[in-house]
């Protein structure tokens, strides 16, 4: 049975490699989130469009921290609709 010192040393590697598959998720998110809003709808061919809309049906039923951590990630801004109009 491990010691107290290895199952720490276990769990804090563990960690560590969540952590950094956190990370790579958010990069993928914000990619997705990026090219998802500057896709014109009207010139996607019909079969993308499903899987256009379940990519952005995905990233938006994310938590807007975690939306904006994805968005940091890859140093993008979201567009406040309220500004742009």
């Amino acid at each position: 049975m491990p010691s107290r010192d290895q199952e720490i040393a276990l769990l804090r590697r563990e960690l560590e490699i969540l952590m950094s598959e956190r990370q790579s998720i958010l990069r993928v998110v914000g990619a997705a989130t990026v090219l998802i809003a500057s896709l014109d709808s009207k010139r996607l061919p019909v079969s993308a469009i499903e899987a256009a809309d379940m990519v952005a049906t995905s990233i938006n039923s994310l938590q807007e921290e975690t939306l904006q951590d994805a968005l940091n990630s890859v140093h993008a801004e979201i567009e406040d609709d309220a500004t742009t109009a």
